[in-house]
């Protein structure tokens, strides 16, 4: 009997733990089958609301391109040049190209190619990238023909099921031929046989293989790798087909290697096209491009979107005006005017574009965001920048004197020493020699860091030829920079230390109303805002006093000139709070700009623009930072204010006059993380030497015309 009461107790625990086992086990299975159900659910709906293999296209809709303001730039017509042809005159090379770009496993795979997926996502996460991509051929046709672009996972499944069907109904050489008379080349052309003619002038059975390899690596970016828009891109990418080809054997090594040397002769294009015709023909074809690669060609150019960019076309039409200050001194072998131009301007406070112009007008090069250019003393800020980071002021002295380099003695621009000038001087008349000592004493590695944080990604780090010397502090670099990007950097000092990435699409909206993207800037602060303010101020002097004259606008503004000692490439970049644009002249190719200077055609543009451009904008002053006051001097300076945290009344300006500044606005509200990056702690390389062909910057010539 007492065993018995005894073990009772047990008895219940062992009950009540195995109920609640048996309730957890119930409640997984409901959970399970509610996870389930749902899934065949939305598998079952995606299905009955996927299109049949025998829906046709959808109806085509135009495009429309608006400013920021609401008022419509360009109307993106759905006209298709397409000239669909059998899979017989598809050249095998041409077939074996695209297999080899796109799909590798195409003639193994059933329509969806799990391999190829896994491979896809494997190359994402370790960041390796893959050539192949992880849709295939018969994914890319279903999607093209019969589905919107519309990135879900609905369209997904739509697009592997209808894959899985057309194989079934279709052979590989059909669905071959379907895909390649379906595709879009850029230029308006679809399908292979229009591209053929609209880039080679030939029917597409007359393409050899290095044609052929050209044509098959245009599809993966359109507008991008266009030899009409960008040979040298085009060629590269030529070049990873062909090596593609000879990786899956489709062709032996050497084959693929003298299909490399062989000079494509491009078809003669009208040199007018209605985008060309049209204002903002530049940003037309620079959004388009960017909407073609994020959504398709389809989406572009039949499902009528609605897209509101960042564009202002008051500025845009100053933009054009100004530019055509640019001279003619002759035509170059492509049919071009040169020298050629560009400008492009920026909100610094949101990175709208506001104005953009990459050329004459006469041809798709955007210089303003593709050419790579030695920017002269337009680089010279960053070497400064890192001289104020590192505790020296404006009003710190320095020693414009001989000095040798290994080799190298880099000289002034008038090829005179002018003693002991204080850094405000130096950066105003654009010195050489003390900016290559102040980059020695900072370390090299400095400035570049700078650059690169506030928007420069061309710089070269690594490798034989690198950035890393001192001629990089009179802006001889190994590639240059683009206009958009250097514009970008200066619109940090306009921001109090805020970059903000340039933008130039702010809503896409589809035919039935439903927005697809809404763009917000993203800000990033990289340099202390006490430093950009006083870096400024130093830039304010090159208009009132140095190499920039030519660029006064009458109202508070900074800026810098810069010209290469060979007269290749001429700047003037410069902001106020509320803009910020780069002006770059130079020829495409061979050509001298003989006595062109950043301080002469480039300011004069600049400031035709910016005139123009701020006609309905308020003057102000730049924004300055708790903690900084003017104090007279010889060579007035800017210093951090007294403990007591009183402001003076009167702030003294660079040129020692009292000036009450009723516009000063104080912002410290701003909602963005203001935590910066730190500089490199590991020692510089600061004494190492240019290379000799290094020696190509200048100080500009003060007031040049």
């Amino acid at each position: 009997m007492d065993k018995e009461r005894s073990d009772s107790p047990k008895n219940g625990r062992r009950s009540s733990k195995n109920g609640n086992s048996k309730i957890t086990v119930i409640i997984l299975i409901v959970f399970v089958v509610i996870i389930t159900g749902a899934g065949l659910g939305f598998l079952t709906a995606s299905i009955h609301t996927m299109p049949s293999l025998k829906d046709e296209i959808r109806p085509a809709a135009s495009s429309q391109i608006y400013d920021v303001n609401g008022k419509l730039i360009n109307t993106v017509h759905s006209v298709e040049n397409r000239v669909p042809v059998s899979i017989n005159k598809i050249p095998k090379n041409l077939q074996d190209a695209f297999v080899a770009a796109e799909d590798a496993r195409f003639y193994q795979h059933i329509g969806i190619d799990p391999r190829g997926i896994m491979r896809a996502v494997w190359s994402n996460i370790t960041d390796r990238g893959v050539s192949e991509g992880g849709s295939t051929i018969t994914q890319q046709l279903a999607k093209n023909a019969l589905l919107s672009q519309e990135r879900t996972l609905k369209r997904k499944i739509q697009e592997a099921i209808l894959a899985l069907q057309i194989e079934r109904q279709y052979s590989k050489n059909e669905i071959l031929e379907l895909y390649l008379n379906q595709i879009y080349f850029g230029q308006g052309a679809y399908g292979v046989q229009s591209a053929a003619m609209v880039y080679f002038g030939k029917n597409v059975e007359d393409l050899t293989l290095a044609e052929c390899a050209m044509l098959a690596g245009i599809p993966k970016s359109p507008n991008y790798y266009s030899p009409f828009n960008n040979l040298k891109a085009a060629t590269e990418r030529q070049v990873t087909v062909l090596d593609q080809m000879v990786k899956y054997n489709f062709i032996n090594s050497s084959t693929g290697i003298q299909a490399k040397n062989v000079k494509l002769k491009l078809a003669t294009r009208s040199n007018q096209s209605d985008s060309n015709a049209k204002t903002a023909s530049y940003f037309i074809d620079y959004v388009t491009q960017y909407l073609i690669d994020r959504y398709g060609a389809d989406a572009v150019y039949k499902d009528g979107l609605k897209v509101y960019t960042s564009l202002d076309l008051d500025m845009q039409e100053a933009a054009e005006v100004a530019m055509q200050k640019l001279p003619s001194v002759r035509i170059d072998s492509n049919g071009l005017q040169q020298p050629q131009g560009a400008l492009i301007a920026i909100d610094p406070r949101t990175g709208y574009i506001k104005a953009m112009v990459g050329g004459r007008g006469n041809d798709q090069f955007n210089r303003a965001v593709l050419a790579e250019r030695q920017p002269g003393s337009a680089f010279k800020p960053f070497v400064y920048l890192a001289a104020l980071e590192g505790g020296m002021t404006p009003s710190s002295m320095i020693e414009d004197s001989k000095i040798s380099f290994g080799n190298w003695s880099p000289m002034n621009y008038d090829e005179k020493f002018h003693g002991s000038v204080s850094l405000r001087t130096a950066l105003e008349q654009s010195l050489n020699i003390p900016t290559v000592k102040i980059a020695h004493q900072t370390g090299v590695d400095k400035p570049l860091y700078y650059a690169q944080q506030m928007g420069i990604s061309t710089l070269v780090l690594q490798g034989s030829t690198n950035d890393r010397n001192l001629a990089m502090s009179l802006g001889g670099l190994t590639r240059g920079v683009t206009p958009l990007e250097i514009a970008s950097a200066y619109g940090v000092l306009a921001n109090q230390g805020i970059h903000v990435d340039p933008i130039t699409v702010i809503k896409i909206v589809d035919r039935n109303g439903k927005t697809l993207e809404q763009v917000v800037p993203k800000e990033k602060a990289v340099v202390n805002e006490r430093s950009a303010y006083i870096l400024t101020d130093m830039l304010r002097g090159v208009i009132n006093n140095g190499t920039g004259t030519a660029a006064d606008i009458g109202r508070p503004a900074a800026g810098k000139t810069g010209t290469t000692s060979d007269y290749k490439d001429a700047w003037f970049v410069g902001f106020t709070p509320d803009l910020v644009a780069s002006v770059w002249i130079g020829y495409d190719s061979d050509g001298y700009l003989n006595s062109i200077t950043g301080g002469g055609l480039p300011a004069s543009i600049w400031r035709a623009f910016m005139q123009k451009a701020l006609v309905n904008t308020p003057a102000r002053d730049f924004i300055r930072p708790n903690g900084i006051v003017i104090e007279p001097n010889p060579t007035p300076v800017l210093t951090e204010q007294p403990a007591d945290g009183k402001q003076p009344e009167n702030l003294l300006t660079p040129d020692g006059k009292n000036q009450k500044k009723p516009n000063q606005q104080e912002d410290n509200s701003r909602p963005v993380d203001k935590t910066l990056p730190p500089p490199p702690t590991k020692p510089d390389i600061n004494s190492t030497p240019p290379p000799p062909q290094k020696k190509t910057t200048e100080a500009d010539k003060k007031n040049n015309p």
